[in-house]
């Protein structure tokens, strides 16, 4: 036929091409090299390519079938995949001219030669053999390779579906993935034994920022997988974090402080919310503890509020409350929606349930450990409930702390009402908060920014504050801050001045007990059920150590304490007169804490304990500086 022919195409994959491969389709008239005028014409999509019948029948059983009659001089192809680029590369094939399959076309070509039917039915060593080995020696054993390839398939569907490229690459994406995973704990335990010196680590997850480059469905598709092989939680963590954060770039989420908001289109919206639930479905199971960061939790749960996204939020209120010992301030920093009828800064509602739930877990808690703590019959009940050290109380003492920051924060929106800042200062239970000193700086913060309420919400605001946990400079605040009712100014006096007196009076009295002669005769244990005689000498003798230690950290917090409320007398009853001479009800005030000098003197207590005791106690109850909230 006068054309130009060229040899036995080896069965290499690469080699020196015959044509230089632009992105641009070239003229039909540039190519194929040959003396004989073309005979049939191929549109394919937008481009024309002047060929030839015989090369092209030679190969592709589509063109055969559509060439059946001899008068045929042009035909279409509109649904090739990958286009004309993909197509020009499979006529170069057609001609014998050397192509390479390499990792950019090789998805394209692997479903072009399936939709042409080029296969080894009509002529060996076809295009589709040959590029469905280069992804099995090439593509599939590699992660990258399959990850990049995988893209590319992205626009190739459905066929690339129909070849099951696509579940075969995520296959092998999970498999290559939990294999690197089980190498890398095999050669830590080798490390482990021998003794050698540990290579630095590549991480797991070194791959999970590639995956940034998948659509929404094929990403799903591959975590799901990772998933189900058994990858590690952390990693898997850590591979949606990347995903969101580079997926999300560009879209930003309203905030209640910035003057200037980028405006989010409604398409951009709606593809933040396919996302954000997305990546919920997707997050690991969660226990107490788990490996979602606490601020990945809180960003996603502002991207849904943001979206007027219900669907997953109640799932992330959920996890945040499993966890929430974790969160710090700006965590449970939530803005509202500001197409909702919420006018406030910050969705406390949301807060609220969070904060419910992990009281639940905390009563569900308390009933697992009620058994133990009734089998434990001569521990020390008090121990038990204030133990600062176990992990139970630590969460709770957290979250306690965590509540009265946000209160005191949310406490300066202007919107904010009252009945909801009480939900909230009440939901906690009497044993979370072991000073309140946080407490009455939210409430007092409350009232300057709110003077207008009515007498009785600035009482029941005050309700919710425990004055027999106040410290020594809260009470002193507190005596003289004119946004508190009167009620409450006697109250924390009063109680200030009670809670002085009995630990004078149990001080003396346990004195007296100890050092009286009869050390013979101990008391019963509490809780224990049983008289002093079926108690064993060990026990008895530790009970006495007890005893004698908390009656020495007892003495010295009560000595600190009358220091403290001479000097503090003395300062108040000096301001009291300066400020305001003619109030009758201060005075009173100055007067009944002046008594307290010749009512609870020193002079009559003396007893005998070592310095070194005194010291030691004093460290131990050694109180911390607030700073006043005035």
């Amino acid at each position: 036929m006068g054309l130009v022919t060229v040899g036995e195409l080896k069965p290499t994959f690469t080699g020196k091409r015959g044509f230089r491969l632009n992105s641009s389709i070239r003229h039909a008239s540039e190519w194929p090299i040959s003396d004989v005028s073309s005979d049939l014409t191929v549109q394919v999509g937008s481009s024309s390519f002047c060929l030839h019948k015989f090369p092209l029948v030679s190969r592709s059983g589509k063109i055969r079938k559509l060439l059946t009659d001899s008068k045929t001089f042009s035909i279409s192809l509109p649904s090739v995949p990958g286009g004309a680029e993909a197509f020009e590369l499979a006529a170069k094939f057609c001609y014998g001219i050397n192509i390479e399959i390499n990792l950019l076309n090789v998805a394209k070509l692997r479903c072009a030669s399936h939709y042409l039917e080029m296969t080894e039915e009509f002529s060996e060593e076809n295009l589709a053999i040959k590029t469905e080995h280069f992804f099995k020696e090439t593509i599939l054993p590699s992660i990258s390779n399959s990850i990049l390839a995988l893209h590319h398939c992205e626009a190739l569907v459905p066929v690339s579906e129909d070849l099951n490229l696509v579940n075969r690459l995520v296959i092998a994406i999970a498999n290559n993935a939990c294999k690197e995973q089980l190498t890398s704990g095999l050669l830590k335990l080798d490390y482990t034994f021998s003794g050698a010196n540990i290579e630095p680590e590549t991480p797991l997850d070194w791959w999970g920022k590639s995956l940034a480059v998948l659509n929404l469905d094929f990403f799903q598709r591959v975590v799901s997988a990772v998933k189900s092989k058994g990858l590690r939680q952390d990693v898997i963590s850590k591979i949606l974090i990347s995903y969101t954060n580079k997926s999300l770039q560009g879209l930003i989420i309203r905030d209640p402080k910035l003057d200037k908001e980028r405006v989010i289109d409604l398409e951009s919206k709606k593809k933040q919310r396919m996302i954000v639930e997305t990546i919920v479905r997707l997050l690991p199971t969660q226990g107490r503890r788990s490996s979602v960061p606490m601020a990945f939790l809180s960003s996603l749960l502002k991207m849904v509020i943001a979206t007027s996204s219900g669907s997953c939020r109640s799932e992330l209120e959920r996890r945040i409350g499993l966890q929430l010992d974790q969160a710090i301030l700006e965590d449970v920093l939530i803005p509202t929606n500001l197409n909702g009828n919420n006018n406030t800064m910050y969705d406390t509602d949301s807060i609220l349930r969070i904060f419910s739930i992990f009281l639940n877990l905390d009563e569900e808690d308390d009933d697992e450990e009620q058994d133990q703590h009734h089998r434990n019959r001569f521990g020390d009940e008090t121990e038990m409930i204030y133990d600062f050290d176990s992990p139970k109380q630590s969460s709770i003492l957290k979250v306690s702390k965590l509540m009265d920051n946000y209160l005191a924060e949310i406490a300066l929106d202007p919107n904010l009402t009252t009945s909801k800042f009480i939900a909230l200062a009440e939901l906690l239970p009497d044993h979370a908060r072991i000073i309140s000193d946080g407490l009455y700086r939210a409430v007092d913060i409350y009232l300057k920014v709110h003077p207008n309420i009515k007498d009785s919400e600035r009482y029941r605001l005050c309700k919710t504050i425990d004055s027999q946990k106040l410290s020594q400079e809260a009470c002193s605040h507190a005596a003289q801050n004119e946004r508190l009712p009167v009620q409450m100014a006697v109250q924390v006096l009063y109680f200030e001045q009670i809670r002085l007196r009995n630990a004078m009076s149990s001080s003396i009295g346990s004195t007296q007990f100890l050092f009286s002669g009869n050390c013979h005769q101990f008391p019963q244990r509490a809780g224990s059920g049983a008289g002093s005689g079926a108690i064993s000498p060990r026990d008895n003798y530790a009970s006495v150590r007890r005893e004698n230690r908390e009656l020495k950290l007892e003495v010295a917090r009560m000595r600190m304490r009358l220091t403290d409320l001479e000097k503090d007398h003395i300062s108040i009853k000096q301001e009291l007169v300066k400020s305001n001479p003619g109030t009758k009800l201060f005075k009173s005030f100055a007067k009944k804490i002046s008594k307290l000098n010749s009512l609870f003197s020193f002079s009559s207590l003396k007893p005998s304990l070592s310095a070194k005791a005194s010291t030691d106690s004093r460290f131990l109850f050694q109180r911390k500086r607030r700073h006043s909230v005035s």
